[in-house]
């Protein structure tokens, strides 16, 4: 099971201090296990909250991992997002990787997240320890080129507008109440036909 997809806008340097990440989009799926809920905090409002942070907390982390990725490799992180494609793009060479996240740090129960890192954009995949994750990497690969005809560029730096209607589908389509699915190209085709998405290259 997925238990949340993060799509954020990667931090970067730049003066006075390094710009942090911003999350354009999450999605949680299921209903958070009981314990997810501190004493004293059944209000609604405080649990969208207390998710809130938590996603925010992945987010920050992935940031953290892309960063380390990057200065490994050697090369340079720019904050600038370059000219988005119109159209899915092979992501198979694409950085991304694994990491768990503690119990109780921030989720009540251990968990592992799937990421992947393209232009200043990274998407990740929340999902319980057992999750099958080479799944997971192949499902961020399908959604991730998709997922990136529903930006628009706002302007020359990272600023980023999401059509969450699109999202929206493509997530239901793709990754149904948090279950991932293997997906055949004559799937992915008929997706990509229902939403107006040319065909890769």
């Amino acid at each position: 099971m997925v238990r949340a997809f993060v799509l954020l806008a990667l931090g970067g340097p730049g003066p006075p201090r390094p710009a942090p990440c911003r999350v354009l989009y999450a999605r949680a799926f299921g209903t958070p296990p009981e314990t997810d809920t501190p004493p004293g905090t059944g209000d609604p409002s405080r649990q969208r909250l207390r998710r809130k942070e938590q996603l925010l907390a992945v987010a920050r982390q992935v940031a953290t991992q892309c960063q380390l990725l990057q200065s490994s490799s050697g090369r340079p992180s720019s904050p600038q997002l370059p000219q988005l494609p119109d159209e899915p793009m092979s992501l198979q060479d694409a950085p991304g990787g694994l990491f768990q996240l503690p119990s109780g740090d921030p989720f009540p129960e251990r968990v592992t997240v799937a990421w992947l890192s393209v232009v200043a954009l990274a998407f990740a995949l929340v999902c319980d320890p057992q999750e099958n994750v080479s799944l997971a990497e192949i499902t961020l690969r399908r959604l991730a080129p998709r997922l990136l005809t529903s930006l628009r560029l706002l302007g020359p730096g990272a600023d980023v507008l999401l059509r969450p209607e699109a999202t929206d589908v493509l997530l239901d389509r793709l990754l149904p109440h948090g279950q991932m699915l293997f997906l055949n190209e004559h799937f992915l085709q008929a997706v990509d036909r229902e939403m107006g998405i040319k065909a890769s290259r």
